[in-house]
C-alpha cells in the first residue's frame, strides 16, 4: 500500500486547501467595503464611548472629556473599518497549559470629512459619539491608502 505526504497527514491537505482559499486582494477588500457602505444608505458610520468618572478635573470638565475620548474612540472605529486592523498575538504554553496570552491591536490612518451624528449620554457615567463618513470621502481614503502600499 503506498502512503502520500496526504494520507499520512491529512490535516496537512486541510491547511492547504485552507490557505490556497484565503487568498484576498486589494479589489476583495474595496469591494467589500463599497457592499458594506450600500447597505448603510452610502455612509461608513462608528460609535465611540467613554467614561465620565475616569475623566480628570471637576464633574463640567469630565464631561467635556468624555465626549472628547468617546469622539476620538469613534475615529478609531471608523479607521479599523477603513484601514483594517493589525493584530499582534503570542501564546505561551507549559505542560499542555496556556501560561501567557497576549493579545495586541493596532490601526493607522488619516480620517478627514466625518460628520457627527450623535453626542449623547448613555449614563450618568458615560457618553456616546456617532460618526459617519460619507461614501465618497471613504473611497477616497481608501483608494489613496491602497495606491500608498503597492
Amino acid at each position: 500500500m503506498r502512503d502520500t505526504l496526504f494520507t499520512r497527514f491529512p490535516s496537512l491537505l486541510f491547511l492547504v486547501v485552507v490557505i490556497s482559499s484565503c487568498g484576498s486582494t486589494t479589489e476583495d477588500l474595496t469591494v467589500a467595503l463599497a457592499e458594506r457602505m450600500q447597505l448603510e444608505s452610502g455612509r461608513l458610520t462608528a460609535t465611540g464611548y467613554a467614561d465620565i468618572n475616569v475623566q480628570s478635573g471637576n464633574p463640567s470638565q469630565q464631561r467635556i472629556l468624555a465626549i472628547r475620548a468617546s469622539k476620538i474612540d469613534a475615529y478609531r472605529s471608523l479607521s479599523e473599518q477603513i484601514y483594517g486592523l493589525y493584530i499582534d498575538a503570542t501564546t505561551t504554553v507549559g505542560d499542555l497549559v496556556v501560561q501567557n496570552d497576549v493579545i495586541q491591536s493596532r490601526v493607522e490612518g488619516v480620517i478627514y470629512g466625518a460628520e457627527i451624528e450623535s453626542i449623547k449620554p448613555v449614563s450618568d457615567s458615560a457618553y456616546e459619539v456617532t460618526l459617519s463618513l460619507p461614501q465618497a470621502i471613504a473611497n477616497d481614503i481608501k483608494r489613496l491608502y491602497l495606491q500608498s502600499i503597492e
